[in-house]
């Protein structure tokens, strides 16, 4: 029987995430990521059900740090604040030592349309689990929706830059910086409305 380990799932991620940087996503099987480090295949299966989650391990500590600005932010904030100090207890997840290992697991994400769907799921799924923490705060319906999707959008397009090569800024400041980027766009859509017109029906 195989000895039990402590830090398995840890171990198995990271060995997953090099054979699929090394030999490609479709041609590892979870067999040999578990014997790379010295594990059966039962112990992989023990944590993960297929060889996807291994790259996707971690998703609830993921959400919760979302969740946990949402209950930190002050009372009154506005739901956009509310989603700012949620975008920077995220990026308390991902300080710099841990970029290369970020660009290497989304490099084999990108080679694989299932991954890539999973992913996208993850940043729904995320959307969803925040808009229902920001109406348990008294947002209402349409305010909390529009904010939550708001943020992992911010959140998606943040962390795309925070992998790429030569970025030097950390994560909470690429976060804030495309959030303003955000709030001047419809800043500037406010201040135009002016100038819309509806076309006339002849």
């Amino acid at each position: 029987m195989a000895r039990w380990e402590p830090g398995a799932p840890e171990r198995l991620q990271k060995a997953a995430l090099e054979l699929f940087a090394t030999r490609g996503y479709e041609q590892t099987t979870a067999t040999e990521i578990a014997q790379s480090v010295g594990l059966t295949e039962r112990t992989f299966f023990r944590h993960f059900s297929d060889k996807r989650e291994v790259l996707f391990y971690g998703q609830d500590v993921f959400v919760q740090a979302f969740l946990d600005g949402v209950d930190t932010a002050p009372s009154g904030a506005s739901p956009i604040e509310i989603v700012a100090c949620a975008l920077q207890s995220a990026a308390s997840l991902f300080p710099d030592e841990r970029r290369p290992h970020s660009r290497q697991r989304q490099s084999v994400i990108e080679q694989n349309p299932a991954l890539q769907e999973r992913e996208s799921h993850k940043l729904a799924s995320l959307a969803t689990t925040v808009a229902d923490a920001l109406r348990a705060r008294g947002v209402d319906e349409l305010a909390a929706t529009l904010a939550a999707e708001s943020g992992a959008t911010v959140f998606g397009i943040a962390f795309t830059q925070w992998i790429r090569e030569g970025e030097q800024r950390s994560l909470a400041d690429i976060s804030a910086h495309v959030l303003r980027e955000l709030l001047t766009l419809t800043g500037k859509a406010t201040a135009s409305r002016s100038i819309v017109t509806t076309p006339t029906r002849n």
